[in-house]
């Protein structure tokens, strides 16, 4: 019979403290670009304030947890940030649980739900006001029922993207059972497409990216599936006590992925014969990227318990799997780990991306150092972001330049697998509360600074999905947490060290559209900075597609390129700091807002 890899430890914490990491020396490999980051004050005030229920995003997720100790209400759902209305600021749309078993009823849930039946996904219209005197006041209205959605599966997860090349952001929700992909209309309504598209997927689906990998100018779908678990087959597992638990990912067996292509004609194809070669080994995160730098967006593959996927796109249609020969296949040890959550970005500002992952506790989070050619190094101990994170396990995570210094900085949350309910409850939750981990780069090494980045991050819950992104457009990083069978929260960032910043929205030619996998550079003085527009990533969530950059006091902008998914770049000159600037495939010079 399969366990959870439960000790002592484990099973007697209530709340596990995070060990304090050095950051050391930068490890090898990392290259100084002679523009170090400011000295955080020990003694500065909070980073991020929660603002969820003030600013009327008063979602609760409910797991719908029953006592027959089903797999998927260990798991959680994640959350969307994207601009549904086109009006120039991030809504939020967040999947929501439902009541699962033969016979069951909500009733039959050990906790009832907290948010107002009937239990659906949730979309919240930001009403963002910019007042007079340049302050700004976040405020959130439940569009759901006008916007026509009928979600009542058991949402997982949500990747978002202009499927149809109309100027208006669709989504793609994965469930627990049937998919649903919803079109945008662009009037403030969504109709659902999944049959017409060709694009359901009735297995357990969890992570989802839209991106271009033949370069043709329409997005793509990949559907990251878990494991054969369903409630009539669902097994008996026990910790090492003896007590009984959710059995894990090994319980079951892995269920292989899908690829769709889309023909650019309001349809799909099954394209998953291009990504055989490689064993299901059951996914729970997926982020896109140019990993080796030719121009073909590859895509990376996180999976529980079994060693990870590389899929680099040879450009001819077809990828190839080389997480292993690549060193991202399994850690330094030779270890699989529990991968949950993955993000991508140039956190050592050498111009490539790197890989960040979260896992289960007792394994410790990894992240991959690129060498430029896809060929990668674990540096989880010299980059300080290893030992932190031993006792935690880390679900939803993003790299994030929340000081605006230039570095990308790290935010993992975190919520145990394990059952708690044999233990002790502690409010209303199945499983270990944990508190959420935030870490400042140093210029290519860490320090945790969990402690300073404000209340918010005392707060112990079980949390999954995390999408960050500029929700009050202030140049600062916010974030959107989601958390399992607990209230959503809004992490506004209110620090301001007075670092300059810019941030991108890359539009590709009518219809104008967020242009993913395009690779944004801005050249300062003695140094430059990349980043990719991408919404995928973490864990089941979709993120802000603007390419955001701190610059730090840096305030002088000699240049902005831009290099466009379907080949060619244009460069701009004259770059205005300190603004959301467009700029369009077709421009000669960037309009700005």
């Amino acid at each position: 019979m399969a366990t959870w890899r439960v000790g002592p430890a484990t099973a007697t914490a209530i709340v596990l403290a995070a060990l304090t990491g050095s950051c050391g020396d930068r490890p090898a490999g990392i290259r100084s670009t002679g523009d170090e980051p400011q000295s955080l004050p020990a003694a500065a005030s909070e980073i991020f304030r929660e603002a969820a229920a003030e600013s009327g995003l008063g979602f609760v997720h409910f797991n719908g947890m029953s006592g027959e100790k089903y797999s998927h209400e260990a798991l959680g759902g994640g959350v969307a940030l994207l601009d549904y209305d086109n009006d120039g600021d991030l809504d939020v749309y967040l999947v929501q649980g439902a009541m699962q078993g033969r016979g069951k009823t909500i009733e039959d849930a050990l906790f009832p739900p907290r948010h107002p039946l009937p239990l659906t996904d949730r979309l919240y219209r930001n009403d963002l006001e910019l007042r007079a005197d340049g302050g700004r006041v976040l405020q959130f209205t439940d569009v759901t029922d006008r916007a026509g959605f009928a979600a009542h599966g058991y949402g997982m997860g949500v990747a978002a993207g202009d499927v149809d090349n109309d100027g208006w952001i669709d989504l793609y929700v994965t469930n627990f059972g049937s998919n649903q992909l919803w079109r945008n209309r662009g009037d403030g309504t969504f109709g659902d497409i999944t049959a017409a598209s060709g694009t359901d997927d009735r297995r357990w689906s969890v992570a989802a990216a839209l991106f271009d990998y033949d370069r043709d100018g329409w997005l793509d779908l990949y559907v990251g599936n878990y494991v054969a678990f369903t409630t009539d087959t669902n097994k008996l597992c026990r910790f090492e006590t003896g007590l009984i638990t959710y059995c894990g990912p090994l319980s079951y067996p892995p269920e292989p992925d899908r690829l769709f292509r889309n023909r650019g004609d309001g349809t799909f194809e099954d394209a998953t014969a291009l990504i055989r070669g490689a064993p299901a080994a059951g996914t729970l995160g997926v982020v896109t990227g140019d990993f080796n730098d030719d121009g073909w967006l590859d895509f990376y593959v996180a999976n529980d318990a079994l060693p990870n996927h590389l899929w680099l796109n040879e450009g001819d249609g077809s990828f190839r799997e080389e997480a292993l020969l690549a060193g991202v296949a399994v850690n330094m040890q030779g270890d699989s780990e529990g991968s949950m959550g993955v993000t991508a970005g140039d956190f050592d500002n050498d111009g490539d991306e790197d890989l960040f992952m979260t896992h289960i506790d007792r394994e410790t989070n990894t992240v991959y150092v690129n060498d430029g050619t896809a060929y990668f190094v674990d540096s989880s101990v010299g980059t300080g972001l290893g030992t932190p994170s031993h006792n935690f396990t880390g679900f939803g995570t993003s790299w994030l330049d929340f000081d605006n210094d230039g570095w990308l900085d790290v935010m993992v949350v975190n919520g145990s697998v394990y059952d708690l309910e044999p233990l002790v409850l502690l409010g209303d939750s199945y499983a270990l509360h944990q508190t959420n981990l935030l870490f400042r780069n140093l210029g290519g090494a860490f320090e945790e600074i969990t402690d300073r980045a404000g209340s918010v991050f005392e707060l112990s819950e079980v949390s999954r999905g995390l999408a960050v992104g500029d929700l009050d457009n202030d140049g600062y990083l916010d974030a959107v947490q989601a958390n399992n069978n607990g209230p959503v929260r809004l992490l506004i960032n209110v620090g301001d060290r007075g670092n300059g910043w810019l941030a991108v929205q890359a539009l590709g030619r009518q219809p104008a559209r967020p242009m993913l996998g395009a690779v944004v550079q801005v050249d300062l003085d003695g140094r430059s900075l990349r980043r990719w527009v991408r919404r995928d990533g973490s864990y089941a969530s979709a993120r802000d597609p603007r390419a955001h950059f701190g610059l730090g006091e840096n305030r002088k902008l000699r240049s902005l390129r831009v290099r466009w998914p379907e080949g060619g770049a244009t460069r701009w000159m004259a770059v205005p700091e300190g603004r959301q600037l467009t700029v369009r495939q077709r421009d000669r010079a960037g309009s700005g807002r």
